[in-house]
């Protein structure tokens, strides 16, 4: 059961397709302070508490404060607590379960027993929000009806299922035909591109540069022919620059950002001085949406919408009044203090909080400042992209997904996890973020696999793809000045080949998993607990996931490890692919056992009486023979069925009954 609890006035998001009736006060569970902006509740010594989509620490969010404000941080260490998204969603599990999604565009923290560790205390910036309390007889329940009641989650073509390369500083034609040239000829599997700030004309979106592109449709046209799918990136900030004409139109038809009075609000990000469209604007919204034409009849059909949050290098205002001050330090001795306050004025210039409380929005006919509703802005640029596609497009699916975003950017795309870094630690919360994602919808996610920024290792990049062969969104990113790390880059190409071939053996599976979980309003990734609630250990597992209704996976996320400890919660049968490409399997009682992880095996874990599909091997998402399947099964009873989804990977019928066939195998096989 849903009950919404309306306070002030709420300022409409549209994360809610259709609102229930407020229901009566007093609100259950919560002590609410209206003075103090706070939501209370009372946590039992056991209890736990799941979900806010992309965030920080653990499966259970227990223990540390968190705060909603979509933030360009890519320093993700423990004790931030805001990554680049905000999403308002929790549960509570333990002596009462129930979940609570906070609508509300502005700065929320949940402080989840820092302060008082039994004490579950979110608060607002401002008193303006609906607040849905969800009952119901499980966490899967409960999260079942959030879900539907944000709405349907996005679902991607086929082909953004395949390995895609990225970096940024793939800077000309040579420079993506080389990285194709090295995949295949390594007969390593490849399915996109993606191109990051170096395709475009001096950084200006919806550009390409003429110089190193010199015939973009035709080079589009080309990696078609090579089965490669090209995805640009797109910016939130519009260049400042005459002659240009997103600019010009969007200056002339009032579509940017203004100062409260009225003039134009000037910010720099890539391309220098830049103007960010008013996203949460209807016409701009349009207009913004309609400028991806520019591409898509060029033959792309697929893009990354980055910098939304949206970040901020510096504006002209604050950079001014910076270099004022700088001039008062020339000659003097800086001693501590002084020092770290000289220091102190360059580091603030970017995503400076005054900053987000110097633009304005026009929310059709209302005034209201940014940071009022900073949590909607990369959501709906990614809404813009999408409500665009449904009218250019209407047909086909269009690959999106965003960094930034807010409940109920889940429907027009996905999200990927952020500017993350080479370290262990992030795979570590590469997987733990995956469960608390797809209880908000956005199951389309994956993380910048080997990291994005710092250098990776041959190590780190090959078990972080033994992890990234499950999750929908299968990327290697990295920054520029960074070590290079397509895969063959390393000496292991043999180990790379055999891993992301086993990924491309898997789509069948988990291609039917996630538009199934789409269509029913599910989690394709869920903690141990969800499904195992009175086994009192699985609740403390946190490094290990449950995909699908099928597998257990227990990826390695330790340097030097060959192998790690499990924890099963029942027999299951451990999987074991080698590098020669064979397959070993045995059955391993529940409870805890070590697990030999050599470094290029991929282990996972097949529950009882299930089936999965494998298909041969391919070197793209077109090659692969959905209808020929092979079944891995371990059946304890007398049969093994799998529910399995396969459609052509473009329309959207998804609906259709003829795309469901039941296949089954006896003990036998």
């Amino acid at each position: 059961m849903i009950s919404r609890y309306t306070y002030g006035n709420c300022i409409e998001t549209e994360a809610v397709l259709e609102k229930p009736e407020t229901g009566a006060e007093p609100m259950p569970f919560f002590a609410v302070d209206t003075k103090e902006m706070t939501l209370t509740y009372q946590m039992g010594e056991s209890d736990r508490v799941y979900g806010l989509g992309e965030n920080l620490r653990g499966i259970n969010k227990r223990g540390w404060i968190y705060v909603s404000k979509c933030t360009d941080d890519p320093e993700h260490m423990e004790d931030k607590r805001s990554l680049y998204a905000a999403h308002n969603f929790l549960v509570v599990d333990g002596q009462e379960t129930f979940g609570v999604f906070v609508d509300d565009p502005g700065i929320l923290s949940f402080d989840i027993g820092y302060t008082k560790s039994d004490e579950l205390k979110v608060k607002a910036s401002d008193w303006n929000l609906d607040v849905y309390v969800i009952t119901g007889t499980d966490v899967k329940d409960i999260v079942r009806q959030f879900r539907c009641l944000i709405g349907r989650s996005y679902i991607p073509p086929l082909w953004a299922f395949g390995y895609g390369q990225s970096r940024w500083g793939y800077e000309s034609e040579d420079d993506v035909r080389e990285v194709v040239k090295r995949y295949r000829d390594l007969d390593i599997p490849l399915d996109s591109v993606y191109l990051d700030i170096d395709y475009m004309e001096r950084y200006k979106d919806f550009t390409v540069n003429p110089k190193t592109f010199p015939n973009f449709p035709d080079f589009v046209k080309e990696m078609r022919e090579e089965h490669i799918h090209l995805v640009p990136i797109i910016d939130a900030g519009v260049k400042q620059e005459e002659g240009y004409p997103v600019y010009e139109e969007g200056m002339a038809k009032g579509y940017f950002c203004t100062k409260e009075d009225g003039t134009p609000f000037v910010a720099a990000v890539w391309p220098g001085k830049a103007m960010f469209p008013d996203m949460l604007n209807t016409g701009a919204r349009a207009w913004f949406g309609n400028q991806y034409r520019f591409l898509l009849e060029q033959g792309i059909e697929g893009f990354w919408n980055d910098m939304n949050e949206p970040s901020i290098f510096y504006t002209e205002d604050r950079l001014n009044e910076v270099m004022q001050k700088l001039e008062e330090y020339k000659g003097k001795n800086l001693d501590l203090h002084s020092f770290f306050e000289f220091q102190g004025l360059v580091s603030g210039l970017s995503n400076n909080e005054e900053d987000y409380q110097a633009f304005y929005h026009n929310m059709d006919g209302v005034r209201i400042r940014h940071d009022k509703v900073h949590n909607l802005y990369g959501y709906n640029m990614t809404r813009a992209a999408g409500e665009a596609f449904e009218r250019l497009e209407p047909e086909k699916r269009i690959l999106m997904f965003s960094r930034s975003s807010y409940i109920g950017m889940h429907r027009y795309g996905g999200v990927w996890q952020g500017d993350n870094k080479s370290w262990w630690s992030h795979l570590l919360l590469n997987v733990k973020m995956m469960p608390s994602l797809n209880m908000c919808g956005f199951l389309y996610t994956g993380a910048d696999i080997g990291g994005f920024g710092a250098d990776t290792t041959e190590e780190l990049l090959m078990r972080w793809l033994e992890f990234g062969i499950f999750t929908p969104l299968m990327r290697n990113h990295s920054a520029a000045g960074t070590r290079q790390q397509e895969v063959y880059q390393f000496e292991k190409t043999d180990g790379f080949r055999h891993v992301i071939r086993l990924r491309y053996r898997l789509i069948p599976y988990l291609y039917s998993e996630y538009i199934k979980a789409a269509l029913r309003d599910e989690m394709m990734f869920r903690p141990l607990s969800f499904d195992y609630p009175e086994d009192s250990y699985a609740s403390q597992v946190e490094d290990q996931l449950l995909l699908g209704n099928e597998l257990m996976l227990a990826p390695v996320c330790e340097q030097n490890a060959r192998g790690r400890y499990v924890y099963l919660p029942e027999e299951m049968k451990l999987v074991r692919f080698l590098q020669d490409g064979t397959m070993k399997t045995r059955i391993c009682p529940a409870g805890h056992q070590y697990i030999d992880v050599p470094l290029t095996d991929v282990v996972f874990f097949l529950r009882p009486d299930c089936c999965i599909p494998l298909a041969k091997p391919a070197q793209c998402t077109q090659e692969i023979d959905f209808e020929n399947v092979r079944l891995l099964s371990y059946v304890k009873g007398n049969m093994a069925s799998y529910e399995y989804y396969h459609d052509d990977g473009y329309g959207k019928d998804y609906d259709n009954p003829d795309h469901i066939s039941i296949l089954f195998t006896t003990e036998e096989g």
